[in-house]
């Protein structure tokens, strides 16, 4: 099934590989994007993957999570990223946006101050968030629907909204960091409330048939965060808020690797989600991509087949060999050469990211 075409809303791709997002830092301080992000997206575009998702893109200055970041918070930026969008399509691939607000996880260097649904202070921060305003909720739900606007006039194919990771949408699902008393608090339905008003903005703007999905984080692995019985109850719910599929992750994290593990060497490492998907599969229709440490054709072929997701996620490896895609597509290789250091975020803002382990043949 791994290259096999698959829908997402009404977009087709034409294998079961996604490029899952990675902050690439390829932008400058206004997030404008560099000559290099383009030539990034060329080379994965040319090694077959059936779908890139770009790294997260903030949608206000607000949301800037680090440096290098891009940038989808104003028009002026639309001809930098249609420039991206021609240098997949130039070479047959195809490519979606993900579109986030870091919270409370934007850097000092970035923002003067963190915003999250509640005043928080958790030790895995690395300073205070102060509680948003219902003001700012309104505003930041509106640049949602703004810059997935121009996603789809800047050229690309669709548009995933950053629901994982800790950043905003994960931090208002979860109850560890949504102790909000009003509307957009509470019980999983008050959480959730505000996801379904990005959702709608977002659907306000680019129409019924643009394609929109979202990275979900579905369990936070923090006490008193949300759990997998929650996240699949929001995964039922995205069909209703109009999206159009959905990849699975982790949440908050609290600090830990949850998210992206180190020392995936075995089989038994890979699809460390896989639990999630099974229990979103319960829920939900919509078709389902699985992030999580995917290494094998092996595993790969043995998720899709199982039937606990449509698509396959990766993100490190395709760092490492972005050509990885149609060596496996040709019976070349079997597996990536990937060693799941995490050494591929750079130290320095301006190098971007890249393989930095010490591969050997």
């Amino acid at each position: 099934m791994l290259f096999t075409p698959a829908k997402i809303g009404n977009l087709t791709l034409p294998n079961r590989l996604i490029r899952s997002a990675t902050a690439e830092c390829m932008a400058d301080a206004e997030g404008v994007p560099r000559p290099e992000l383009a030539d990034f997206y060329r080379e994965l575009a040319r090694g077959g993957v059936g779908l890139i998702i770009t790294g997260h893109m903030y949608v206000h200055p607000s949301g800037n999570a680090h440096e290098g970041m891009t940038g989808v918070y104003s028009d002026e930026l639309v001809p930098h990223l249609a420039g991206l969008a021609g240098a997949v399509h130039e070479e047959g691939g195809l490519v979606a946006v993900q579109i986030n607000h870091g919270g409370m996880h934007s850097d000092a260097e970035t923002v003067s101050e963190t915003l999250a649904p509640s005043a928080s202070s958790a030790s895995f921060l690395e300073r205070p968030a102060r509680e948003m305003t219902l003001d700012e909720i309104a505003e930041m739900i509106e640049a949602y629907g703004q810059a997935a606007r121009r996603v789809k006039e800047a050229g690309f194919d669709a548009v995933q909204i950053h629901g994982a990771h800790g950043y905003l949408v994960s931090q208002f699902l979860s109850p560890f960091t949504n102790r909000r008393s009003d509307e957009w608090g509470g019980d999983l339905e008050g959480r959730m409330r505000f996801l379904g008003a990005v959702s709608g903005a977002v659907r306000v703007q680019v129409g019924l048939d643009y394609p929109v999905f979202i990275k979900l984080g579905m369990w936070d692995a923090v006490e008193g965060g949300l759990t997998p019985s929650e996240g699949a109850q929001v995964a039922g719910a995205l069909a209703d808020m109009g999206l159009d599929g959905l990849e699975i992750s982790g949440g908050l994290s609290g600090g830990t690797d949850l998210n992206t593990r180190k020392g995936v060497r075995s089989v038994e490492d890979e699809a460390y989600f896989r639990h999630l998907a099974q229990a979103a599969r319960g829920t939900t229709d919509l078709p389902i991509a699985l992030v999580g440490g995917f290494r094998t054709r092996e595993v790969m072929d043995e998720v899709l087949e199982a039937g606990d997701a449509d698509f396959i996620a990766m993100c490190r490896p395709l760092i490492c060999e972005p050509d990885l895609p149609n060596l496996m597509r040709k019976g070349l290789q079997e597996r990536s050469r990937c060693i799941s250091a995490n050494l591929c975020w750079p130290d320095d803002p301006d190098e971007g990211v890249a393989c930095r382990c010490n591969l050997k043949d």
